[in-house]
């Protein structure tokens, strides 16, 4: 069957106008590249942050079962716009929400696996000749519950349609024609990459980078199905994520300033038992912690600061004898997978992050990355650090 999956991000459905830009390109893809198409969307624009933020306007904290309803719904408004404009331009397509389309999840409300899809809705309307439009971002659980797969969801229920559909190409449309060396708002030298290996696009999501979500890139990789990031508003350009090979050059500088270390404190100092309960509660409240440790009086843990006031309303829930206080950093990533073989990329980054006189706190080492906390970094040294350590050919 030649099908391809398209996935078109917030900014790109933002509006009346974008629709009609999306809607044009999926007839153009239909018409010169496969027979059947299926489409995944997300909420349009802002819509997901303004319905957290009225939300949080009723509870500081919302139960994670009735936002996941909540936020359900910006989805489902886009693919019933996007499928009413296609009908109207004369070629029938079905808007299906992710429960429709037969994705199924785990129990995790606001941050749901998909565990299975049953794909016989999508099949059957694909053999009428439909362009399937289906809301990406969610599924529903065993119990009937409509649950959703976390930011930058939709990206995972695109690669996740391509696996079960064996879909020839998986397109991942946004505002930007691929995945850069840097970030081209901070770093005026950032190139666009023809190519890039899951694991250093893993790398990169995982640094903070807001390109594509880092489970779309596991099952890109399990199943060996190469992801394209392309612009929605260009034919031009395009990155293929796909199995690389050990080229030992640096691809991506990733600057994150969205940590934040919170370091709970208790005069009457800490045991190991409290930590695993401390742990625990995170872990049960759906915070992600980069890592935990214990002082003689103190937990310290790293956390995004999205995630602050969980744990604030968490402390004073339930361990009101701990006093908070946080400690901001950035987190800088140089990816590239083999770097680490020898130190020339190690030693360079160092000499000239002393050179510029940036404070490093911590260094780590993973096989396609130097990970290196520091207090702050101007960004006319993020554009040395480009300049020194990608290739110019890039």
């Amino acid at each position: 069957m030649n099908t391809i999956v398209l996935k078109f991000g917030g900014s790109s459905v933002a509006d009346n106008i974008k629709l009609n830009v999306v809607a044009k390109k999926v007839i153009s893809l239909k018409e010169k590249k496969a027979k059947n198409i299926v489409v995944v969307v997300s909420a349009q624009g802002k819509t997901t942050d303004r319905l957290i933020k009225e939300a949080q306007e009723l509870s500081a904290v919302p139960n994670e079962r009735e936002l996941d309803m909540l936020l359900s719904t910006g989805e489902q408004v886009t693919i019933s716009k996007l499928s009413i404009l296609l009908n109207r331009m004369g070629y029938p397509a079905v808007s299906l929400t992710g429960w429709q389309a037969g994705i199924e999840t785990n129990d995790v409300y606001g941050s749901a696996k998909i565990k299975e899809i049953y794909t016989k809705r999508i099949e059957e309307e694909l053999e009428k000749g439909k362009i399937v439009i289906v809301a990406g971002f969610q599924g529903i659980n065993r119990k009937g519950d409509i649950t959703t797969l976390g930011r930058g969801g939709s990206d995972t229920t695109a690669v996740a349609l391509q696996a079960a559909l064996k879909a020839d190409k998986c397109y991942i449309f946004s505002d930007v024609d691929g995945i850069y060396s840097a970030d081209p708002n901070m770093v005026t030298m950032a190139k666009r990459l023809d190519e890039i290996s899951f694991d250093e696009m893993q790398e990169i999501a995982d640094a903070g980078a807001k390109v594509l979500h880092n489970r779309c890139i596991q099952i890109g990789k399990k199943f060996g199905n190469d992801i394209i990031a392309k612009s929605t508003f260009t034919d031009e350009g395009g990155t293929r994520v796909c199995q690389g090979i050990e080229t030992r050059d640096v691809k991506s500088i990733v600057k994150n300033d969205g940590l934040i270390t919170v370091i709970m404190n208790n005069k009457k100092g800490v045991t190991a038992k409290q930590g695993y309960i401390i742990y625990k509660s995170l872990l049960e409240q759906n915070i992600i912690v980069e890592w935990f440790e214990r002082d003689s009086d103190s937990f310290k843990f790293r956390i995004k600061k999205a995630e602050l006031n969980k744990v604030q309303t968490l402390v004073d829930s339930k361990f009101p004898e701990y006093e908070i206080v946080l400690e901001d950093f950035i987190k800088l990533s140089i990816v590239g997978y083999g770097i680490i073989q020898d130190n020339v990329i190690l030693n360079k980054t160092m000499d000239l992050l002393n050179e510029y006189n940036v404070k490093v706190i911590k260094v780590s080492l993973t096989q396609s990355k130097i990970e290196i906390v520091v207090d702050d970094i101007k960004p006319e040294t993020l554009e040395v650090l480009h300049k020194e350590l990608i290739r110019k050919e890039r």
